[in-house]
């Protein structure tokens, strides 16, 4: 595997990467916190300064050990991989807001699985990006494999971009309900909770713990769709990994700071289906049009912007139309408001006494 990265820039990666978890992972205020929105664009600026400070050392480096060319090359290799793989990240972001306005968990105790979902998308990218740079260098050819993949994954999104899953008959969900015992409330941010039942202490998931499991499937299946994405603009290990860990590491922030505006971007999941095609054609093309990374920075920015710009104007005449400035938005996904159901931390009536135990 040719690559730019030497020992000390992948230790140097990593070290930033655990310096920049931690800071994450204890900034805030404690468990129970609800970040604001002015809160969340601080820390999505800090994430978006950290990787742009990354890319300027990665180009001066570059330009000093290997040249000009090979650090402009290199560095517009990063950026671009880093648009797309943020870009991408977003629709990742509304299905999280789904789970978590299906299920009812109050912004408060959404720390938790939001740390776990983002750990879990670093180490599932960073093994499926090592295996699918060893598989491209032993069969190229899978990169055509890659490029209709991806062509048929946005063809997709874009013709199914309006339809709601139906989270309540979801088959892992019901797998989990056949073969685990499950509670219908939340005990804080636990995902387990010990009941007494026939003299005998018995073990029952929470809904927080159904979220979790759903929000790394969802890692998963958006891992699946990406990776093969950065693929279209290099197959350096470097690149790939820093550009996709860089563009996961704020997505924590991301989330907060789209919480309330999910519904202002409608027409975004159609920008990231025009980008997906895109990509899929350049693969496809790659051994008869060359298409410049450039060249496609410039058309996966302004599809993106595109599509932001004609979401916020749909939403400007909509509320034009009738809608009051003031009227309430309903949470992607057509459930109710976390907020708008105190009930579900509230024990039912009935409930069986149990001790709680941390999940």
């Amino acid at each position: 595997m040719e690559t730019i990265g030497t020992w000390w820039m992948w230790t140097g990666f990593l070290a930033i990467v655990v310096v920049m978890l931690a800071i994450d992972l204890f900034a805030g205020g404690g468990k129970a916190h609800r970040p604001s929105f002015r809160e969340a664009a601080t820390w999505s600026a800090v994430w978006l300064g950290v990787s742009l400070l990354f890319a300027a050392a990665l180009w001066a480096y570059l330009d000093a050990a290997s040249g000009r060319e090979a650090a402009n090359a290199k560095t517009l290799e990063f950026v671009t991989g880093y648009l797309i793989e943020k870009s991408l990240a977003v629709d990742n972001v509304f299905v999280w807001l789904m789970l978590f306005s299906f299920f009812a968990i109050p912004v408060e105790l959404q720390k938790r699985v939001l740390v776990y979902g983002v750990l879990g998308a670093i180490v599932m990218r960073t093994v499926m990006i090592f295996a699918g740079v060893w598989l491209i260098a032993q069969f190229h050819w899978l990169l055509y494999v890659f490029g209709a993949f991806l062509l048929a994954t946005g063809i997709k999104m874009w013709w199914f971009a309006d339809e709601k899953p139906d989270l309540g008959n979801n088959p892992l969900v019901r797998w989990i309900r056949g073969h685990m015992n499950v509670t219908d409330r939340l005990d804080g941010e636990r995902f387990f909770v010990m009941r007494e039942e026939g003299g005998r202490v018995v073990r029952y998931a929470t809904p927080l713990f159904l979220v979790l499991v759903l929000v790394e499937f969802s890692d998963l299946i958006f891992a699946v769709d990406s990776i093969p994405a950065i693929f279209a603009i290099t197959t350096d290990p470097f690149i790939v990994l820093t550009s996709n860990v860089f563009a996961i590491l704020g997505l924590r922030a991301m989330y907060f700071l789209l919480a309330d505006m999910a519904e202002r971007f409608s027409l975004l999941k159609y920008g990231l289906a025009l980008v997906l095609s895109f990509i899929g054609v350049k693969m496809l093309l790659l051994d008869v049009v060359k298409i410049p990374v450039a060249v496609s920075l410039g058309v996966v920015a302004a599809i993106i912007a595109t599509a932001i710009v004609l979401s916020l104007r749909r939403e400007a005449r909509e509320r034009g139309d009738g809608a009051p400035l003031g009227a309430a938005r309903r949470p992607p996904g057509g459930g109710s408001s976390p907020l708008e159901r105190p009930d579900a931390l509230t024990p039912a009536a009935g409930t069986p006494p149990r001790t709680s135990v941390d999940g």
